[in-house]
């Protein structure tokens, strides 16, 4: 943290700048507000980077209308961004939820393209940037997360050409011929263009974006180098504009940079003993099983819980598994839950749970176990403890933690993990199940496969899975790409001093 000498207000060398705030109002026995960590895998992975630094996040602080000064909590600078309950409406559930997120999933829902929603996505993404132009010191680090605020690097960098400005996109970015569709196509590809470096998920998504900014602005890519050309309109202002020979350009950086978990939080917890003890109790209330199957996912069309129950429910009507050695536990945490296409979702996976169970459960043997709510931590532990095999099903997912959380649970190198190779954590845990959620014949055999797998073969794979996760956690993540963005700008500043120098030894020549 540092101070300007000529403000009393606080300014800070390290901004993170996200939709949310890392915490949660809730307000306790005595009537009194306080603030709780949030759940999530964004803050998880930031919270440990946070603590270690005096740095600042800017965020929305979850509720509407709610004006609140900066304040401090856990080790972290908070620094409210207000919303209108029209703006939730618009920026949040509509363009972000309802037409970026579809759109970026491979078009699983239909998007809704409305200008009233574009408008205001412009005018929350202005409200952030002048938020964070505000308190980063000068010269400062910034860092933007996710694709709600795709506008922001670009703003920020008009407001502040002194700041280092890094973006990571947590969800997937899409093929050129799905992006296309958005017709604001061109002003996101902008936007993300005015960070210094833009991280992905995988390999995929980062050339889809180069392949957006080829199309879209006509700039030349190589590796993860893309050059965009500036336009010096005023002094201290730069504008993008068409590619000329010979013309000043600047370079931004898009790559990979796979997110994690703080692994051994996990590893940790999992070996305590009142964790431990709560596993079994689960495995116990769930009338000890031979098979304990698990989903933990939010509720969303992403996640593919509607493919999981349509294999899991043949497999039972096949004779394949037994509802008295097998049990499926779901937990699907509320997601969305003013936006139409979630609330149809809950209705249709509660009645397809309901139907399952009227059809195989017998008493005392259910054959799921439905729970749609929000877990702690610990609680999230105990389960991935007591569960035989992770079911990470989704139709697209940018990374999924979830997958990584199951793994770095097992300190005793058992259980099994069934994941869909279109998460973005399949690319690291090579030796999980892999499997097509879309191919429910697939699907199925690979959870009899989870479910047969020896033991001796269970161990040899979750040490393998281990040893990724701890190898790539999320100081590895954070480092990585901090380190990337620093060194970015530290090769910047050195060629823009050559080049200052150069022009002032030219201009004393000919004087």
């Amino acid at each position: 943290m540092t101070t300007r000498p000529d403000a009393e207000e606080r300014f800070y060398d390290f901004v993170v700048v996200s939709n949310r705030l890392p915490v949660d109002s809730v307000v306790g026995g005595d009537g009194r507000q306080r603030w709780t960590q949030s759940p999530g895998g964004l803050v998880a992975a930031l919270e440990p980077v946070m603590q270690s630094r005096d740095g600042a996040w800017v965020g929305w602080p979850g509720q509407a209308d709610l004006d609140l000064e900066p304040f401090d909590t856990d080790g972290m600078h908070l620094v409210p961004v207000p919303l209108s309950a029209l703006e939730v409406e618009h920026y949040y559930e509509g363009f972000s939820n309802d037409t970026l997120w579809p759109l970026y999933h491979d078009v699983i829902a239909a998007p809704s393209f409305h200008r009233e929603w574009w408008d205001t996505y412009r005018l929350v993404n202005t409200r952030f940037a002048d938020r964070t132009a505000e308190v980063a010191a000068q010269g400062g680090l910034v860092w933007v997360q996710d694709y709600q605020l795709q506008l922001v690097p670009k703003l920020l960098r008009e407001l502040r050409p002194d700041l280092t400005i890094g973006f990571f996109d947590h969800i997937p970015f899409p093929p050129y011929g799905l992006f296309s569709q958005l017709p604001w196509r061109t002003q996101v590809v902008e936007g993300l263009l005015g960070a210094d470096v833009v991280g992905f998920q995988r390999d995929a998504d980062a050339g889809n974006f180069q392949q957006a900014v080829r199309r879209l602005k006509g700039y030349a890519t190589k590796g993860s180098h893309i050059e965009v050309p500036l336009v010096d309109t005023s002094p201290g202002v730069r504008v993008y504009g068409p590619i000329k020979r010979g013309q000043a350009s600047r370079t931004v950086i898009a790559k990979k940079f796979p997110i994690s978990i703080d692994a051994a939080f996990y590893r940790e917890a999992a070996a305590r003993p009142d964790i431990r003890a709560r596993a079994r109790q689960i495995r116990g209330d769930l009338g000890n099983p031979k098979t304990i199957m698990l989903g933990v996912d939010r509720l969303d069309y992403t996640k593919g819980i509607r493919h999981r129950l349509e294999a899991y429910g043949e497999l039972l009507a096949e004779g394949r598994v037994n509802p008295e050695e097998v049990i499926l536990v779901q937990v699907a945490s509320p997601s969305r839950e003013r936006v139409l296409s979630y609330m149809q979702l809950r209705d249709e996976i509660e009645l397809t749970v309901g139907r399952i169970n009227g059809d195989y459960s017998e008493i005392g043997h259910q054959a799921i176990s439905y729970h749609h709510q929000n877990y702690p931590r610990d609680e999230m532990v105990a389960l991935y403890l007591a569960a035989d095999v992770m079911l990470v099903t989704a139709l697209r997912d940018g990374m999924n933690l979830v997958a990584k959380e199951y793994v770095a649970s097992r300190f005793d190198s058992d259980g099994v993990l069934v994941l869909s190779e279109f998460a973005g954590a399949s690319d690291e845990l090579t030796r999980a199940v892999l499997v097509n959620p879309h191919d429910i014949d697939g699907l199925k055999d690979a959870i009899m496969a989870a479910i047969e797998l020896p033991a001796r073969e269970r161990e040899s794979r979750m040490r393998y899975l281990r040893k990724r996760v701890f190898e790539n956690d999320v100081e590895k993540w954070s480092s990585g790409f901090l380190h990337v963005l620093v060194h970015h700008h530290a090769i910047v500043a050195s060629a823009s001093a050559s080049a200052s120098a150069g022009a002032g030894a030219d201009s004393s020549s000919e004087a």
